[in-house]
């Protein structure tokens, strides 16, 4: 049986030190990553055209929504960033969190409010409440609620990796930091965090985007984060079982 715990140790036991490392372990998981992530905010991806972004960096005869096009597209480069950010070492920023936001989002932010002066790679200018519950910071509290929840992230200990990343993708959501594509630039982030702690990256698969939305609303109801601690090891078992099956 494959659990969280067995899907760790094959992952360490990979000694991923690089980007070159990194990409030869997750292979064709990156185009899963992509097309899941992009899929859970745009309905009219497919996994077809997500492999031949990645693949052969454009689609032939496509006659879908263009958006869609675009945020595969953009899933491609915020995979790219990843791996170059990953070689460099650089660390979880607001300048990082920024970039990746950058690439995930040109050419995908909403109409309406790039007319009222939002940016890829900007933080919100303007008051964007989501959910049931209506969560997101204020825009003015954006920087120091980004800034106290990076900090919170410096020197965790890797066996409190996966605890910090639950924590740090709840608070994310919560705060909302960008008018646009918050949802794929903290699931990204999230496993950046995680890949820089050693541990193995993660697919949310999108049909299971109910059971996500639900744990993520338990922080934002009750700040209960073991809802989606354990749907992180889930999805953990679910993104690598077939890859350790083959192991046997």
């Amino acid at each position: 049986m494959i659990t969280y715990e067995s899907v760790l140790t094959y992952w360490k036991g990979k000694e991923i030190r690089n980007a070159s490392d990194l990409d030869a372990v997750v292979n064709g998981q990156a185009v899963s990553l992509a097309y899941h992530t992009t899929k859970i905010e745009e309905p009219d991806v497919t996994f077809h055209d997500t492999r031949e972004i990645f693949e052969h960096g454009r689609v032939q005869n496509y006659t879908g929504d263009v958006r869609a096009l675009f945020a595969l597209q953009n899933a491609k480069r915020g995979w790219e960033r990843f791996l170059d950010s990953f070689d460099r070492k650089k660390p979880l920023d607001e300048e990082l969190v920024k970039q990746f936001h950058f690439e995930l989002t040109t050419g995908t932010y909403d109409e309406r409010r790039y007319l009222h002066g939002e940016r890829p790679g900007e933080y919100k200018h303007g008051d964007y409440v989501t959910g049931q519950k209506e969560v997101g910071a204020l825009p003015e509290d954006v920087p120091s609620e980004m800034d106290e929840l990076l900090e919170d992230l410096r020197e965790i200990p890797e066996e409190k990796a996966l605890t910090a990343a639950a924590f740090f993708h709840a608070k994310f959501e919560n705060i909302h930091p960008f008018a646009d594509g918050n949802g794929r630039t903290g699931r990204l982030l999230m496993n950046y965090f995680l890949v820089c702690h050693d541990h193995p990256v993660i697919t949310i698969h999108e049909e299971d985007r109910k059971a996500y939305m639900g744990a993520l609303e338990a922080w934002d109801d009750r700040q209960e984060l073991e809802a989606l601690k354990e749907f992180l090891k889930e999805q953990t078992v679910k993104t690598w079982e077939k890859q350790l099956e083959k192991q046997k």
